[in-house]
């Protein structure tokens, strides 16, 4: 998650915005009277680039543009004409520009900066791996009742989560997907709770439902197994525990599997659409969309990215799946006039813009109906490093902070969780505030059946403990320096949002 990176790269999450609600209503596409079949494509002399290309829903308008693609010189790679977004290669490097002008094309645009092999990114951190030895030592803390190492998950206690297992653990006809870099099914903790159907690999933008196309590649590829574990690590006596740990898991893989790690936007579409139609009731979103870090609506290609990916989360919406996000890790304040984004395009040579966060959106965490989260430490403050923002954060949860020192057995402020490989180990993030929001909504699902993604988020905003703005001058590293201004007031405000979410409030 760059910047603490996944997300991906330390995972974001924000708000939903009304400007950006009215924004997205109305994207604008290309008014044009230009007739159905784009010009000749130019030779095709440039880098071989993803697209995504779109229309309108009706069948005779995608066969048209089909055919515009074409003669433009790109190559269908999938169509998924229920919500208008079709995936195209092409090393034509005028292809975005011609297809703009087709008619029945609402935009279009790249994905990606850099050819189909891209390169270069930032690692989430420094994942601490629990030793067996530390492992041993924590387990003889262990009080009657508890995981072996539950000891030193101060987050579930934060939430009440601890407490809620033995009221309500979570159905099993609930499932949360963990939209990330892969997720090992085969570690003891989450192999109880894992749904092989309702998972994939969508890498690329097509989805690969291959048993074990879900997993991830190497050991490097951590950060979904993590979150995993944080929503439904199962209470059997091994390892953890996850906020749900009676409710299903499953994994969508979405990461390019070198060391980039990227989330482009095709592969998240494909993500959204896929969960929607194999009946998950929560997906979680713990990565903003590469190549950038902000969307800005007067870009044709981050606009057509927006354009798309909107689609998809609104298609999931429609069909019954809430969508939760991180806020992100920069400690930016979404409701500012002005950012400073010098990390886009991650997949080439980044440069420095000032970005508007009123016109430029983090996605998917930005996106309406989307559950923005920021993060906590123990200690219940904002973590140093999330990103806030009034009006743009909907619910806080534990995150970690290394600043932030819990009474453990390892005195370490991150968050312990699963790893590939059955291991565990701490890592820290809006990432992983995230899950602990999935698992609450879990729970709400699981005591409300009947309800709506829309009912959903507004159960988990009124279930939420907002402790309100300190009353001191923000330093969230403890060198003497403001570090945030927390705007709003105990009831809602931009570094809590509603609150803090209270799994023990949602089963009761």
């Amino acid at each position: 998650m760059a910047h603490l990176r996944p997300r991906h790269r330390l995972a974001l999450a924000v708000p939903v915005v009304l400007s950006l609600t009215a924004s997205l209503g109305f994207l604008p596409g290309v008014a044009s009277a230009t007739p159905l079949t784009a010009p000749a494509a130019t030779t095709a002399d440039g880098p071989n680039l993803s697209y995504v290309v779109n229309t309108t829903t009706d069948h005779r308008t995608i066969a048209s543009v089909k055919k515009a693609i074409a003669a433009a010189g790109g190559s269908v790679v999938i169509a998924y004409e229920q919500i208008g977004v079709i995936v195209v290669h092409s090393a034509n490097p005028d292809f975005g520009r011609q297809i703009r002008t087709v008619r029945g094309v609402r935009s279009a645009g790249a994905t990606r900066t850099s050819p189909l092999k891209a390169a270069g990114t930032t690692d989430e951190g420094a994942v601490q791996v629990l030793s067996a030895a530390e492992a041993a030592r924590v387990a003889k803390t262990a009080d009657a009742g508890q995981e072996p190492l539950e000891a030193d998950q101060w987050d579930l206690r934060a939430i009440g989560a601890d407490k809620a297992a033995a009221v309500n653990p979570g159905s099993k006809k609930v499932t949360v997907a963990v939209i990330d870099v892969g997720v090992d099914d085969t570690h003891p903790d989450i192999a109880p709770n894992f749904s092989a159907s309702q998972s994939a690999n969508c890498v690329g933008g097509k989805p690969d439902t291959t048993y074990g196309s879900w997993r991830p590649v190497d050991a490097d590829h951590y950060h979904g197994t993590h979150v995993a574990g944080e929503i439904a690590a199962a209470r059997n006596g091994v390892g953890v525990a996850g906020v749900a740990p009676g409710v299903k898991v499953s994994g969508i893989t979405v990461a390019e599997p070198d060391s980039t790690q990227l989330f482009y936007p095709e592969s998240v579409v494909c993500a959204f659409v896929f969960a929607a139609d194999h009946g998950v009731e929560i997906t979680n979103n713990s990565y903003y969309v590469d190549p950038w870090l902000y969307n800005c609506l007067d870009d044709p290609d981050q606009k057509a990215i927006v354009d798309a990916v909107d689609r998809a989360q609104r298609y999931a919406q429609r069909k019954g799946t809430l969508n939760v996000a991180a806020a992100g890790n920069s400690n930016d304040d979404l409701d500012s006039d002005a950012l400073t984004d010098a990390s886009s395009p991650d997949d080439s040579t980044a440069t420095t813009r000032t970005v508007d966060p009123h016109k430029c959106f983090d996605i998917p965490t930005q996106l309406p109906g989307v559950v923005t989260v920021s993060s906590t430490g123990v200690k219940g403050a904002k973590s140093y490093f999330s990103s806030y923002g009034d009006g743009v954060i909907d619910v806080a949860a534990p995150g970690g902070d290394r600043y932030q020192i819990p009474d453990t057995p390892s005195a370490n402020g991150r968050i312990l969780s699963t790893l590939p490989n059955n291991t565990y180990g701490f890592l820290q993030g809006t990432s992983m505030a995230t899950p602990h929001v999935a698992g609450v909504a879990a729970l709400l699902k699981s005591k409300y059946p009947w309800a709506s993604p829309a009912q959903l988020q507004l159960l988990l905003k009124a279930q939420a403990d907002n402790p309100g703005c300190p009353t001191a001058p923000y330093d969230g590293n403890g060198d003497g320096i403001v570090d945030a201004t927390c705007a709003g007031g105990k009831r809602v405000n931009g570094f809590y949002g509603f609150g803090i979410v209270n799994a023990l409030r949602a089963v009761k």
